[in-house]
């Protein structure tokens, strides 16, 4: 069992940045592959980013890729999301989710451990 939490979502102007924290609990975070998500109303969930278990191996949705990094730092049970030259589209519940995986996984549906989400803002 695995439980997410996610931080650091708030409103921030076009052209900004925001770096999202999601901490795991238990002593496995290592044996998972994470993943970040997000759906804004009326959308469906949407893939943003994900990372492999090590943090060597990436996979980004086409929308984000080069202005979002994913990272994960499992010695502190986290993985990250840095958000850069954010625009309104990014505006969105942010999810990170925890699969037991060896590589990247993108498919939601793949995914068994899901935290709550952490709104992000942008405003033009």
């Amino acid at each position: 069992q695995v439980q997410l939490v996610e931080s650091g979502g708030g409103l921030v102007q076009a052209g900004g940045s925001l770096r999202l924290s999601c901490a795991a609990s238990g002593r496995t975070f290592s044996s998972y592959a994470m993943g970040w998500f997000r759906q804004a109303p009326g959308k469906e969930r949407e893939f943003v980013a994900g990372i492999n278990w090590s943090g060597g191996g990436t996979h980004y949705a086409d929308s984000v890729k080069g202005r979002f990094t994913i990272s994960r730092d499992n010695a502190k049970n986290t993985v990250y999301l840095q958000m850069n030259s954010l625009k309104p589209e990014d505006t969105a519940l942010y999810y990170c989710a925890a699969d037991r995986a060896v590589g990247v996984v993108t498919s939601a549906g793949s995914y068994a451990y899901w935290g709550q989400g952490t709104q992000v803002t942008v405003s033009s």
